[in-house]
């Protein structure tokens, strides 16, 4: 999206046997929306200073670490070959196997998604080894099976109808989230919403970026938050990665899409090549949930690119598909308004999307 115009703005170990017993018995829940009126915020991940003892290692356990390339990864297997996790050289997210969950938007589409995938922060970047390094097994210990709220479960905590949640403090976190404003000089399908609402304007309160600049939320943008606020505030408000104030302030997550894309942080599984069309990616295979896509959407931002979502994996009718934050639903969607959601086929945003980065 445009940049922003204003700077103010243990548990033992499991044994092989209790984590195969959690994969094949997990219960089959749903995630319902509109079950919770309000919650607390949830607990912050951060790295333990004083480590737990060490346990047993997975592969004492009878699973077995894999290294794959293309991304360089490494892969955690079961003793009969499943995936049980998978963490990519220099992101810090990882894909956890747990129990299976269903999302769904009604109001916009009949899309479901149905996944045994949990999407979740590591305190720190992956590295080949790393599953020997003590951060990582108290970090693992912790969270394989957790069913602690992860990116998709804080994704779908803005989407159509979602319940209002407040933390001890008062401060909606979350709840359903506009695009933005209504634009005075915009009309139906033609820049109707005005774009550049971050996450500090959705929670209605100033935020101090670890650069030290502060920005102050406007009051017209309230429960806003466009494409790229959206992501910021899912994998940064709400699951802890470093944010930037603006696409060249500091270190961590930029302001906009254009910056996301073209920004240090994370891995860059399909590579920008270019905004034109000739540049679509001619594959979308290597693409994990979690990962970060980026489109080109509007000729009039020139060479930048202009929206962004998080990849979902495959819904219920075998596509490909991704939630963002888009002006024609008015906030984050998976659904058919402004086009479908979907990576696979011919379609608005199939055609559109030029990168994608693992963070």
């Amino acid at each position: 999206m445009t940049a922003a115009t204003s700077k103010r703005r243990t548990r033992p170990v499991l044994h092989a046997a209790t984590v195969l017993a959690l994969l094949a018995g997990s219960a089959y829940f749903t995630i319902e929306l509109r079950k919770e009126e309000q919650a607390k915020a949830p607990a912050i991940q951060s790295v333990v200073d004083t480590p737990a003892a060490a346990g047993k290692s997975a592969d004492e356990n009878g699973q077995k670490w894999e290294r794959l390339k293309n991304p360089e990864r490494s892969v955690l297997r079961d003793g009969n070959g499943g995936i049980l996790a998978t963490f990519t050289d220099g992101a810090r997210t990882a894909t956890l196997t747990g129990p299976s969950r269903t999302f769904t938007e009604p109001a916009t589409t009949k899309t479901r998604v149905v996944t045994e995938n949990w999407v979740r922060l590591m305190p720190e970047v992956w590295r080949n080894g790393a599953e020997r390094e003590q951060w990582f097994k108290d970090w693992f210990k912790k969270y394989f099976g957790s069913e602690e709220d992860d990116v998709f479960a804080m994704a779908f905590q803005y989407g159509d109808q979602a319940p209002v949640k407040k933390d001890a403090e008062g401060i909606a976190y979350a709840g359903d989230a506009n695009f933005g404003p209504i634009n005075p000089k915009g009309s139906v399908g033609n820049d109707y919403r005005l774009e550049e609402s971050d996450f500090y304007d959705y929670l209605g309160i100033p935020y101090t970026f670890r650069s030290g600049t502060t920005i102050k939320p406007e009051p017209m943008r309230a429960r806003s938050m466009d494409c790229s606020g959206f992501i910021r505030t899912v994998f940064g408000y709400r699951a802890r990665f470093p944010l930037m104030a603006t696409d060249s302030s500091g270190d961590g997550l930029a302001r906009t899409a254009n910056g996301m894309a073209r920004g240090k942080p994370g891995v860059n599984v399909i590579p920008l090549k270019g905004v034109g069309t000739e540049h679509r990616p001619t594959s979308i295979d290597v693409l994990q949930p979690g990962d970060l896509l980026f489109f080109k959407l509007d000729a009039r931002t020139g060479e930048r690119l202009d929206h962004t979502g998080i990849y979902l994996g495959t819904d219920t009718d075998g596509h490909k598909i991704f939630i963002s934050s888009r002006e024609e639903a008015n906030g984050p969607t998976i659904g058919d308004k402004g086009g479908t959601s979907r990576l696979d086929g011919n379609g608005y945003y199939a055609t559109t999307l030029r990168s994608a980065k693992r963070v």
